[in-house]
């Protein structure tokens, strides 16, 4: 049997297809794929809607799926997380993208540091055995991330004994270093100290000792550098543990060599420096110790995210209430909730009422009135009743789910400013080891003697301080901490881009109905004609409305009944189309609508042109009613603008953006909102297409466009503004169209997320300058540039202390934003 020679080094990959209708379709992509360099062969299944590709070694399975989408058909994306373990630095994180990115089928790959995840996007069957495999084959260990409660909480576990074992280590390392440590210095600075023990102990012996407790901490505490540390270097990729291994290793090993072989070293060269080597792993043990400390409360903001949900719940199960794990709720159970108790899951009230405290959602602190029919969400809590409600929503689907998963993504998400830091760090290490090398020879040969001491100290010197811990942690830290207080002030970023464009934005663009004012009409004016009762005529007029489905009717009922007035049933109901409406109430004759209506009933309503006029600028709607044929009342309905608008406005403006309004309401209207408002452009009259137009207008005249919606229409607009901010009361279109999240409706909210992302990147800026600066300035030291001019040296002691240091530096900046203080309150906050 003869088969082609390369054909053993093919290697077949499943692609899903999709829009594929016919077999001119299959022909079409057949092509398409045949023609991608690297492809040996290809074969299409309309019926499995897949194809099945033959790769040879060099080719790039990328270019495949955007042939099939250059042809008109669509590869379907799957994603997958992951939770890393190992990690350690910068050049990890790159090595672990690389690695995912090489598994055929990945289409992207991003990895953070800080919160130890990777998130891998694919076009075809990619299974996450191979994401895992390819992860493991460079020494770290991945698991998928399920996405639920549950996982979160196996994470916090793994990483609290994590964070045992490494004080564990650090405990024990520090035990031994200790004696080590004082004995070794005193001899050198206390007077005496050094013949006391020569004649107490015996040199010979004493240099036993170091040697033991050297050695316990080298191996013990010091071996889990060694573990990821040697496979990196034997890989050609040499990372963070590859450097401290080389450090120490070189300090021990040429300790070990003075006191057994002495004789191998040239005359005088023959120096202990057990103590550098046990103090190097003590201090970067100490380091570590901090580092996880200090992670840990960066993500605090998810802990008591996940705190707000109740571990069980009260279900019914034939006929009796039986308390549950929440786990064991499934949609459509009925749950009962009692006084004080938070709510399980999302749903709606089937009997009973309460009010319930909904902080968690719309930042209000006053508890929200819930009876029968009304929507209730998981993780707010009941106050006073005690209620029945069925299960609509629960695990991964919740709203508080919901919202976890959006902080995680966010805190996972790789902004822009990092490419700056991968760039560096793909080539790090490996230049720190050619300097530690070059600092090495250039001792030999210029240096004073003994020239072999010197070149040992000052190349491990070089070899420690460089480790890049802190350029991997300089973003993702500040990210956590950022985005993390963003979901404690009801600012949820759903991406980690919006965090960092947001700042950039040069003109806020808002929606009228629903983003600037309450979304409803509201009675806002009853002026009463001559001796009238007000209360008497809101009650006839009122119950007139009763039988119109119209929004002002709505209006006018509802604040009827906020003043506890009587709304009778009304007679002879009759919609008068571009008039208003007629109906008899009590035996009397009521008319409720425009001027053209009184007009025709035989009334003169220009006295009030005035007063009507002022409503009109103020954008507010004049009725009239008549009550048996005399003139009763001149009322006013308005979308009332939110009490919060104004300041929400003045903020905006103060941190020198220009506010735009586009709305489809009149323009009229809208000028006269505008106006009271103080806003700068106001476009009015537009379809949803023609506010997408608005938008790239904007964009022309100001820069990056950010654009605050709640409904439907909004969709489009938030979609094609630089960055999208959807009002959390608002559509789950629009919210899903969106970049940022407002979970409650106010305004206020769009300057605290402008505020919260300029703190944030000037936050990674400043981290980031550390980190370089840092490496920058301080390796020249280590390699020793100052000793011919100053005759300083860093001793690897110190290097080993200011690398660790760096790192410590980094997390407590960012920590720094946990204090962020919202430019303008929203009040409660969970």
């Amino acid at each position: 049997m003869n088969m082609r020679p390369e054909l053993q080094h093919e290697e077949a990959q499943q692609i899903p297809i999709e829009g594929m209708t016919c077999a001119s379709c299959v022909r079409r992509v057949e092509t398409a794929i045949a023609r991608v360099p690297g492809v040996a062969k290809a074969s299409v299944n309309l019926a499995t809607e897949s194809a099945e590709v033959r790769f040879l070694p060099d080719a790039d399975r990328n270019a495949v799926v955007t042939a099939i989408r250059e042809a008109g058909y669509e590869v379907p994306q799957a994603s997958m997380d992951l939770q890393i373990e190992g990690m350690t630095c910068a050049s990890c994180v790159r090595r672990v993208e690389q690695a995912l990115l090489a598994v055929p089928g990945v289409t992207s790959a991003t990895v953070n540091l800080a919160t130890e995840s990777a998130h891998a996007t694919t076009a075809g069957g990619v299974s996450a055995k191979a994401l895992q495999d390819a992860v493991a084959a460079l020494g770290y260990e991945a698991k998928l991330k399920s996405g639920t409660g549950n996982s979160s909480a196996e994470r916090e576990h793994a990483k609290q004994l994590q964070y045992s074992s490494l004080k564990r280590d650090f405990a024990l390392a520090a035990a031994l270093t200790l004696p080590l440590f004082a004995a070794e210095m005193g001899s050198h600075f206390i007077p005496g100290m050094h013949a006391l023990l020569g004649s107490t102990v015996g040199h010979e012996n004493l240099y036993l000792i170091y040697f033991l407790l050297a050695t316990v901490v080298q191996f013990g505490p010091g071996l889990r550098f060694y573990r990821k540390g040697i496979p990196s270097l034997l890989r050609l990729s040499p990372d963070m543990d590859s450097l401290v291994v080389l450090g120490s290793t070189a300090a021990w090993g040429y300790s070990v060599v003075a006191v057994f072989a002495s004789n191998l070293l040239p005359e005088g060269t023959a120096n202990i420096y057990f103590e550098a080597s046990a103090v190097i792993i003590t201090l970067i043990l100490l380091g570590r110790v901090l580092e996880a400390r200090a992670k840990g409360r960066t993500s605090e903001a998810i802990k008591r995210l996940m705190n707000l949900q109740p571990k069980t719940a009260l279900v019914e199960r034939d006929g009796q209430f039986v308390e549950l794990a929440l786990d064991d709720v499934s949609v459509g159970d009925v749950i009962r909730v009692r006084p004080g108790d938070r709510i399980p899951v999302d749903g709606e009230v089937l009997s009973g009422s309460s009010f319930v405290d909904e902080a968690m959602i719309s930042g209000e602190p006053a508890p929200v009135s819930k009876a029968e029919g009304d929507e209730v969400i998981g993780g707010t809590i009941n106050k006073t009743g005690s209620f029945t409600y069925r299960a609509t929503k629960v695990g991964a689907d919740t709203v508080l789910s919901q919202i976890i998963s959006m902080v995680e993504a966010a805190q996972g998400a790789k902004l822009p400013i990092q490419a700056l830091v991968d760039r560096v760090t793909a080539y790090f290490v490996p230049a720190v080891m050619l300097v530690a090398l070059a600092t090495v020879i250039v001792w030999l040969l210029f240096g004073p003697e003994p020239a072999l001491t010197f070149a040992l100290v000052n190349g491990v010197a070089v070899l420690i301080i460089a480790c890049p811990c802190a350029m991997g942690l300089a973003t993702p830290t500040s990210i956590m901490v950022g985005t993390g207080r963003a979901a404690e002030l009801g600012v949820l970023f759903r991406n980690g881009d919006a965090l960092q464009s947001l700042r950039s934005a040069g003109v806020v663009a808002l929606d009228k109905t629903g983003t600037l004012t309450l979304g409803r009409p509201a009675l806002t004016d009853l002026k009463v004609a001559g001796d009238m009762d007000r209360a008497r005529v809101l009650s006839l007029v009122a119950s007139a409305e009763a039988g119109s489905e119209h929004p002002v009717a709505e209006a006018i009922v509802e604040a009827a009944q906020k003043e506890k007035l009587l709304v009778s049933r009304a007679e002879n109901f009759n919609a008068l189309a571009g008039f208003g409406i007629e109906a008899k109430v009590e035996g009397h004759h009521i008319h409720v609508g425009a001027d053209r209506l009184m007009e025709k009933i035989g009334l003169d309503v220009s006295p009030h042109a005035a007063l009507v006029q002022e409503w009109a600028n103020q954008a507010k709607t004049p009725l009239y009613a008549a009550i048996d044929g005399t003139l009763a009342a001149i009322i006013a309905v308005a979308d009332p603008v939110k009490p919060s608008t104004p300041a929400a406005i003045d903020a905006l403006h103060s941190l020198g953006l220009k506010v735009a309004m586009i709305t489809g309401d009149n323009r009229h209207t809208a000028k006269a909102i505008a106006t009271r408002l103080k806003i700068d452009d106001v476009v009015a009259e537009v379809l949803p297409d023609g506010k997408v137009e608005a938008v790239r207008r904007l964009r022309a005249q100001h820069g990056s466009v950010a654009f605050v919606g709640d409904g439907i229409n909004d969709a489009p607009a938030l979609a094609e503004a630089d960055i999208g901010l959807a009002i959390g009361t608002g559509t789950d279109i629009a919210i899903e169209s969106a970049d940022v999240v407002l979970m409650s409706g106010d305004l206020r909210g769009v300057a605290n997320a402008l505020g919260l992302s300029q703190a944030t990147i000037t936050n990674i800026k400043q981290n980031l300058f550390w980190a370089f600066a840092y490496n920058a300035s301080l390796i020249p030291v280590a390699a020793g540039v100052l000793y011919p001019f100053t005759g300083t040296l860093l001793s690897p002691m110190l290097a080993a202390g200011a690398m660790a240091l760096s790192s410590v530096f980094v997390l407590t900046n960012a920590l720094r934003l946990k204090r962020f203080e919202a430019p303008l309150a929203q009040g409660t906050q969970p």
